[in-house]
Parts: C-alpha cells; structure tokens; sequence
C-alpha cells in the first residue's frame, strides 16, 4: 500500500460489513493478511488494488475477493 502506507506499520482496522469503493481494508488470501484499497464491489465480492500498482499484488492477479473475506476497514492513519 506504500506510499499511503509504509510496510510494518501499525493501523488500527474497524470490523463491519459496510464497505465503500475507496476504502482502504484488512482482509485474508490465502493465509496471508493484505491490505488493499476496495476499487469495485459485485453482490458479495469486492475488487481490490494496492496504492502502487507495478509493485502490488491485488485483484488483477487473484480477481475479486469474497467481502466475508474482510477483516475491517482501515481507521488509522486515514488512507
């Protein structure tokens, strides 16, 4: 997510269910935690790009993400 987020830091997340196009979110692929910015969303699923594309694995390797998928909704720092 650089360069809104620099890797290891510490963000506070919000679980919920409301998700938006924009929003910045914790979710789990393949045991591994992610963060992503939510750029699409059809029914349950959700499509997801890192901030700095040449460097990111997102949604244009792994498609969409089931949203039950999705920790929380980044709160902190506001991305």
């Amino acid at each position: 997510m650089y360069p809104a987020l620099e890797a290891g830091q510490l963000v506070f997340a919000l679980h919920t269910k409301q998700i938006s196009r924009g929003d910045v979110v914790v979710f789990r692929h393949e045991g591994i935690e992610k963060i992503k910015r939510v750029v699409g969303m059809e029914g349950d699923f959700v499509y997801v790009l890192g901030d700095n594309p040449r460097f990111s694995t997102d949604s244009r390797q792994f498609g969409y993400i089931k949203q039950s998928t999705i920790a929380g909704r980044v709160v902190w720092p506001k991305v």
